[in-house]
């Protein structure tokens, strides 16, 4: 497998690979406001399809290797309040790896997501949006004949992302929930073809909306929770597969953890953004069911990480389907996320790991909104 690892450090560098077999890496020196909605997962587009609404919207898209994410949200003083939400799991990205083509069926199955998502956006008075698209369709040879059939079908116009905007946007989507006092936050998003890892200052802004995300360092590594899980099986998996899964991704932290340079663990903590996170927050506090208002901002220990992450190794995989948090669509794939997991860890071993229930979507919006000046500035021009 060529390795396409992408890393940035100091000032904004776009780059792209050049197909060798090595990381790319260039370093340059110097270098919850939100409001809370439950996912409407398997609803019916008709079950939309209401009077429309006329209080202006902004829309954010997000359809990943794994899922497809929808949210509607209105401007607050301060933030957004969440209007309207979608998820569901399509797998697009199934198979992806060995063909190195969108599947027919998972391509269907987006497509069903997206009619959803169509009639949600048609449904209220959008006066913004953005429709993004990111691993499985960057990657795939028939990905662009993908995006054109989502037009035809759907009426979407989804934009395929590189991987400096897919960091860049959950960074801008997780920053308020880094901590002030500290030095700063390694944030990860585990998604289902890749994983961004990104050094993470905020600023206060002055415009009165949420804080600036100040990115020092990213990483794009092209393996995520399906493609891991389809290389090392996710139904039964031992101590050994863990292990390897972990083995695999490190090498692609070596190049970012070089960017960095020196650090102290002790003043930064992890902030993680993804199903696997959310997953192991769910579990170490033993929810009847998901609830993200529980979930969204939770600290989480080093040791709290570990001892749930033994919890799940040892799981059956049939006790993982039938864990609330976890469920029969992600039991075979929440290994490969605790894997990638603990790579990160071993490379940044922080003391604490803050959970995020939100990441890309949230970030639109707030681009999209900070960029229509909808927050009421504090004492002179936004950062």
């Amino acid at each position: 497998m060529v390795d396409e690892t992408q890393i940035w450090a100091g000032e904004r560098v776009t780059e792209t690979s050049a197909g060798d077999e090595r990381p790319s890496v260039r370093v340059r020196p110097n270098g919850p406001p939100y409001g809370g909605a439950s996912g409407a997962a398997g609803r019916d587009p008709r079950q939309a399809a209401r009077p429309r609404n006329n209080d202006p919207c902004y829309a954010a898209l997000d359809l990943g290797t794994n899922n497809c994410r929808l949210l509607v949200a209105r401007p607050t003083g301060s933030g957004f309040r969440v209007v309207d939400a979608f998820s569901r799991i399509v797998r697009l990205g199934e198979g992806l790896i060995c063909s190195g083509r969108l599947g027919a069926a998972a391509m269907d199955r987006a497509v069903e997501a997206l009619k959803v998502c169509a009639a949600k956006i048609e449904a209220r008075h959008i006066v913004d949006r953005r429709l993004i698209a990111t691993e499985a369709c960057r990657s795939a040879v028939n990905g662009a004949e993908f995006i054109d059939r989502v037009t035809r079908e759907t009426g979407l116009e989804l934009e395929i992302v590189d991987r400096e905007t897919e960091a860049r946007l959950a960074a801008s989507g997780c920053t308020p929930l880094v901590d002030p006092t500290s030095d700063g936050a390694v944030l990860f998003d585990i998604g289902g073809g890749s994983t961004e890892v990104v050094w993470l200052d905020r600023v206060e802004t002055r415009d009165g909306g949420p804080p600036a995300a100040v990115i020092r360092a990213w990483v794009s590594v092209p393996l995520g929770v399906v493609t891991v899980a389809e290389r090392h099986g996710g139904v039964k998996v031992t101590r050994d597969d863990f292990e390897a899964m972990v083995n695999e991704f490190t090498p692609h932290l070596a190049g970012f953890v070089q960017a960095v340079g020196p650090h102290n663990c002790g003043r930064l903590h992890l902030l993680g953004t993804s199903g696997t996170v959310t997953t192991i927050a769910g579990v170490h506090l033993d929810l009847p069911r998901y609830d993200r208002s529980q979930v969204d901002g939770t600290w989480l220990g080093a040791e709290q990480v570990r001892v749930v992450v033994d919890r799940l190794l040892a799981m059956p995989f049939a006790e993982r389907a039938a864990n609330p948090c976890i469920g029969v669509e992600r039991a075979d794939l929440v290994l490969a996320g605790c894997a990638i997991l603990e790579s990160v860890r071993r490379a940044f071993p922080c003391d604490r790991l803050r959970v995020a229930d939100r990441g890309l979507r949230e970030g639109i919006l707030v681009e999209l909104m900070r960029a229509d000046g909808v927050w009421r500035p504090r004492g002179g021009a936004s950062t």
